[in-house]
């Protein structure tokens, strides 16, 4: 009977496609409360102090910052950074991660003071108080995850220690800076001293404005 083999055809098709469209579901889907794989990377459970998931990439691929701090008029600060592997996203990017793309959360002794799309700030004097300061650069891709390896933010710090001049003290304000490295975490370095300020570097860090954290 033609029209019975007919009709278990087409209901054999109709089980393919079901299955097929199942089959895609769960492709997207993702894991309840484990770690998710993307085209960038994979974003893991762990999260920085703000509950920013980390996004985990290879070491050989991963971006790297290096952070140079130095003292200016007026006890402010002028923050200088060096990236390898990344590029500042324009203000206003979709907020998808690309790789090596983002932007530099800056932060004072862990506390947030600005976003930078620049290698280029000025720390106001409000946020370095007399004694000694960490003076850390993030980099986030612009869906707001950290970039990471080995489950650490790629984060540059250098600890600057801010104190009285002494009297008749006319020396010119010292640098500092830090190497950026190819892994995360913080790497100290000897600094310099003057005009009142003592410095320490060490690590990878990245810029964007003053005030407020977003």
């Amino acid at each position: 009977m033609s029209w019975t083999r007919g009709l278990l055809a087409v209901l054999a098709v109709c089980v393919l496609l079901s299955a097929g469209s199942v089959g895609c579901g769960t492709s997207d889907a993702h894991g309840g409360g484990g770690a998710s794989t993307s085209p960038v990377g994979k974003v893991l459970e762990g999260t920085d102090q703000e509950g920013r998931h980390l996004r985990e990439v290879e070491k050989k691929d991963a971006p790297e910052v290096g952070v140079e701090v130095q003292p200016d008029a007026g006890g402010t600060w002028d923050v200088r950074l060096s990236v390898h592997r990344f590029r500042f996203s324009a203000a206003g990017a979709e907020g998808r991660a690309v790789a090596g793309r983002g932007y530099v959360r800056l932060y004072v002794d862990d506390r947030p003071v600005t976003r930078l799309r620049t290698t280029a700030y000025r720390l106001p004097a409000r946020f370095v108080p007399r004694g000694t300061h960490h003076v850390t650069a993030r980099l986030y891709a612009d869906d707001g995850t950290a970039w990471a390896v080995k489950g650490e933010p790629v984060q540059s710090t250098a600890d600057i220690t801010a104190s009285e001049p002494s009297p008749g003290d006319t020396a010119r304000p010292g640098a500092a800076s830090g190497t950026p490295k190819v892994s995360a975490g913080t790497t100290d370095a000897t600094g310099m001293s003057a005009s009142g300020i003592d410095l320490r570097t060490g690590g990878r860090g990245s810029p964007d404005r003053v005030g407020k954290a977003s």
